[in-house]
């Protein structure tokens, strides 16, 4: 069985260095897409913590805390994509290396918690799912950006193209799979929304 943490570790590990300046598909593209929308949601959201879980090089906690001043958070498991995150010296930000389904924080602890193009590299995404219900505040919003497809390209995606893979993508859905998914771990679905082709934000709340 394809171990894929691991092959997600490895896979960030390489792009770390690339990954903010190449805007391709494959690399920060999407990301940046997602990031944009999350912004400006949050714009006109009080919070005063916020979790970013599949932090990668730090790229919307920065522009965050450019904006809004509130304490934040984030989780990777690429060491690589930490070290550059760490470089920015983000204000007000705590940065650890960790694991979506495993996350090292206090229950009820997070107004916000956002996941940004990393979804579809979780191997359990139902107790990833959990994980994030279980660190957010009573009425807490968790905002997932995503890229993904339905029906016959997601069954094509999960059970041929990514078990030839070796970027450690492990699951697909579209905009619609996701929030079934998030009202199954006990979200209230605040809005969903497609963006550009197939990247879309669903954003649930505790």
């Amino acid at each position: 069985m394809k171990n894929y943490v691991e092959l997600s570790r490895r896979h960030f590990n390489k792009q770390a260095n690339q990954y903010d300046s190449n805007t391709s598909g494959y690399y920060s593209g999407p990301a940046k897409i997602s990031c944009a929308d999350v912004q400006k949601f949050l714009l006109n959201q009080k919070y005063e913590t916020l979790l970013d879980v599949g932090c990668g090089t730090g790229w919307l906690l920065e522009h965050l805390s450019n904006c809004k001043n509130a304490e934040y958070y984030g989780l990777d498991l690429s060491e690589n994509m930490l070290e550059i995150a760490r470089s920015k010296n983000i204000k007000n930000a705590e940065l650890v290396q960790g694991y979506a389904d495993s996350l090292p924080y206090d229950d009820n602890s997070f107004d916000i918690v956002t996941c940004i193009q990393s979804f579809h590299h979780y191997p359990d995404p139902d107790k990833a799912m959990r994980e994030v219900y279980r660190v957010l505040k009573p009425n807490g919003l968790y905002i997932l950006s995503d890229t993904g497809v339905g029906g016959i390209g997601a069954w094509f995606d999960n059970n041929i193209l990514f078990k030839l893979m070796q970027s450690g993508d492990c699951h697909t859905g579209n905009r619609k799979d996701l929030a079934r998914r998030m009202e199954k771990n006990g979200f209230r679905k605040v809005k969903s929304k497609q963006l550009k082709g197939f990247i879309y934000t669903v954003i649930g709340q505790k």
